[in-house]
């Protein structure tokens, strides 16, 4: 039985759990699983902090206008509260960085490896935007509704990371 002390959980179940959240997320929201427009939604509201033109038919102006996106805000600090909560009830934080990571990166400084990280998560989110959607957008949603750009997409995003993994690791 999973238990939320457990410091792995099956792909497969928790697959197929995040998987079932779709029919909720349709029922409820009529929309799909996705995370990276909360960020435009964000951003788009920072925004208008500076410029209050921003929302007259710009990019960000129908993330700003729609409720459709609040969820979506709402889901992504909710993953970052669960990733914690999981953290700490299965005791599973580390002290030190990974060995993988020092050989991989050639980098043992833990500034030098957020500074990477943020990096990696801003590429990933300008491709995000770039692709129309993020994993779990395309992955989750685009896939169970079948929709041929996800079908595209999943797999250059499996192709793109296993070819990065190789790079980074220094096996291609």
């Amino acid at each position: 039985m999973i238990s939320l002390s457990d410091k792995v959980w099956s792909p497969y179940v928790a697959g197929a759990l995040i998987g079932l959240l779709q029919i909720p997320a349709f029922m409820l929201m009529d929309t799909g699983l996705g995370a990276s427009s909360s960020f435009v939604k964000f951003a788009g509201h920072a925004a208008l902090i500076f410029d209050p033109t921003v929302a007259d038919g710009s990019y960000f102006s129908k993330y700003i206008t729609s409720s459709k996106y609040v969820w979506q805000t709402a889901l992504v600090i909710g993953i970052a509260l669960g990733a914690f909560l999981s953290m700490r009830l299965s005791n599973a934080r580390r002290d030190r960085i990974s060995p993988v990571w020092k050989e991989a990166m050639g980098v043992s400084s833990p500034i030098a490896r957020y500074v990477l990280a943020f990096l990696g998560g801003f590429i990933l989110l300008f491709g995000a935007r770039l692709a129309g959607g993020c994993t779990s957008g395309h992955g989750l949603t685009g896939l169970a509704q079948l929709a041929v750009s996800s079908s595209i997409v999943v797999p250059a995003i499996f192709a793109g990371g296993i070819a990065t993994a190789l790079v980074f690791t220094r096996r291609f």
